[in-house]
């Protein structure tokens, strides 16, 4: 469904009357496209605190295809700037980050990205965990205040600047133009990290599972898998057969009719696909929205029967089948009706709470006992014919709160997932990233 407003905003007229009223004032979001594949302009190379690792770093940074500048007087009006503070362990050194960025941010392109880059938190040294965890805070109120369809991410790095890449090339590409406000670990409890051959099809020779793929978001994430080069086998329920049929055949994959909730779903999908999967994206979910206290026992139990208790049971027989294949991923979706709640949504809240729980709790094994990464993406408010039927004002508000003042899109969802995916992100585990314009709600 068409966003008039954001369209209105884009008017000579209606930037002027948002602007005199204090109207939120949406800017049109730079997605990729073949023919714009990568963002328009000069990557700024900044340094707060000092860095062991500036030169690998900026060779790094060059090979994202963006012409790098390592000064802010030698920068014209920069896509991208990158601050390096993982040496930041004292509010001196705190204070460069100010530094680096103060005389830069307002010159940021409009729809270009910040990506600040730390350390986890040592739970060894107050003094270093302090600065490191501030960096949190700053950077999500710079994502709140930064506006003109900017966004600003945290990536904790964990190891070596290398595992970093694959997270990079994301944040600082048109892929990742709805995710704001994020903190990202890479490299602590990884799985088997390869550097893809094409950086622009990583995913060839792979093949994927994507589940409720018939329609919607598992629709877009089953396309932009194929798009990055991966084999695709599209898995929704039986009634849905006939739409499933048509994505398959025009991507190319192969269909599934299968309900997700059976008890031995696992065991009939490791039987479909006898060779492995090296992707398995579990989007299939469903909605029973009701106040608790309204709220039958029904509508309660096919909600997490669903979104929760078929992703631990197929996820518990695939792995222990061996259908999922080292250096594989697994990719769930959570919301962030799970991070923050719902008034109406105490079943579906809890189902999507509940695969962040899993996630957290099931990566570490994974990676180790399987060589498989296990992360999720959180949805905030997403342009869908689900969303398109919410009454007027709940719609206007879910698009407007959010930092960048608008909806996302399925394909965002999608590329945040073919990322998770990428053999290049196996140092990507157990994070849970939402894919929400920074939303106001649970930020």
């Amino acid at each position: 469904m068409a966003d008039r407003y954001l369209n209105f905003t884009g008017t000579a007229p209606g930037r002027f009357l948002t602007r005199r009223l204090g109207l939120p004032q949406p800017a049109p979001l730079h997605r990729y496209t073949p023919e714009h594949p990568r963002l328009e302009g000069q990557l700024l190379h900044l340094t707060a605190g000092g860095s062991t690792h500036r030169e690998e770093l900026g060779k790094l940074l060059a090979d994202t295809g963006l012409a790098v500048a390592s000064s802010a007087s030698s920068a014209e009006r920069p896509a991208v700037v990158v601050v390096d503070a993982t040496a930041v362990t004292g509010l001196d050194s705190l204070a460069d980050v100010h530094a680096a960025l103060h005389p830069v941010v307002r010159s940021l392109a409009p729809g270009g990205r910040v990506v600040v880059l730390g350390t986890p938190p040592s739970p060894d040294d107050h003094h270093q965990a302090a600065v490191q965890q501030a960096l949190e805070g700053f950077v999500r109120s710079l994502g709140k205040e930064i506006g003109r369809g900017r966004t600003v991410n945290l990536v904790r790095v964990a190891g070596p600047v290398s595992c970093a890449e694959s997270t990079l090339r994301f944040l600082l590409s048109p892929k990742s133009a709805y995710v704001s406000g994020q903190v990202i670990q890479v490299g602590s409890t990884g799985g088997e990290l390869t550097i893809p051959e094409n950086w622009d099809r990583p995913l060839a020779g792979r093949t994927a599972l994507v589940t409720g793929a018939a329609r919607g978001i598992g629709e877009a994430v089953a396309e932009t898998l194929v798009r990055d080069g991966a084999e695709v086998v599209l898995l929704d329920v039986p009634s849905a057969e006939a739409d499933l049929a048509k994505v398959a055949e025009r991507l190319g994959g192969r269909a599934l009719p299968l309900d997700i909730t059976a008890d031995d779903a696992g065991e009939r999908i490791a039987e479909f696909v006898p060779d492995g999967l090296d992707v398995l994206v579990h989007n299939a979910g469903i909605t029973r929205d009701r106040r608790l206290a309204n709220m039958p026992a029904e509508r309660w139990s096919s909600v997490l029967e669903v979104n929760l208790a078929s992703v631990l049971r197929t996820t518990d027989a695939l792995l222990k089948a061996g259908a999922v294949r080292r250096g594989g991923s697994i990719v769930a979706t959570a919301s962030i009706a799970g991070i923050a709640g719902n008034a109406g949504q105490t079943n579906y809240a809890a189902s999507k709470a509940g695969i962040a729980g899993l996630v957290r709790s099931l990566a570490p094994h994974a990676a180790a006992e399987h060589g498989v990464t296990v992360n999720a993406v959180a949805p905030g408010f997403i342009e869908t014919k689900m969303t398109a039927a919410v009454p007027l004002f709940i719609r206007e508000a879910g698009r407007r709160m959010n930092s960048l003042a608008q909806g996302g899109l399925p394909v965002d969802v999608a590329e945040t997932t073919s990322w998770f995916a990428s053999p290049g992100s196996g140092a990507v585990n157990g994070q849970v990233v939402r894919v929400c314009g920074q939303s106001l709600l649970g930020a």
